[in-house]
């Protein structure tokens, strides 16, 4: 049975939403891309509707969205320091990041092979 947040993304507005988050995507060992963004940001405004897209096209990735400016301290932990960032996290580990407005297909392959991927121990 599908949860009802597949297939979006999801936003956190208190860190502990987005800590439940994380803990969800550890423990159902699925990837969790990670937007950090900001209301004031041009690219990330124009990323946003392509990340919809991809949540709907790949449900079995967790998306999260982070404004820098609301969790200020989620933002600093993953040391963002330019709007958008997306970071991927597999098994509570960041596995790789992307700074700046990708290009969708560009972002659709890197989760795709992230998702599809088995890490290595």
């Amino acid at each position: 049975m599908a949860s009802s947040e597949e297939g979006q993304v999801i936003g956190c507005h208190t860190v502990d939403e987005f800590k439940h988050q994380m803990q969800k995507g550890t423990e159902s060992k699925k990837l969790v891309v990670i937007d950090f963004t900001a209301t004031w940001c041009g690219p990330c405004r124009l990323i946003t509707p392509v990340l919809a897209e991809l949540a709907k096209e790949i449900p079995h990735v967790i998306f999260l969205k982070v404004d820098v400016d609301e969790l200020r301290s989620v933002s600093e932990d993953f040391a963002v320091e330019a709007m958008p960032t997306f970071v991927f996290i597999k098994d509570g580990n960041t596995i790789d990041r992307v700074v700046g407005a990708p290009k969708k297909d560009a972002l659709e392959k890197k989760i795709i092979f992230h998702s599809t991927s088995t890490a290595t121990a």
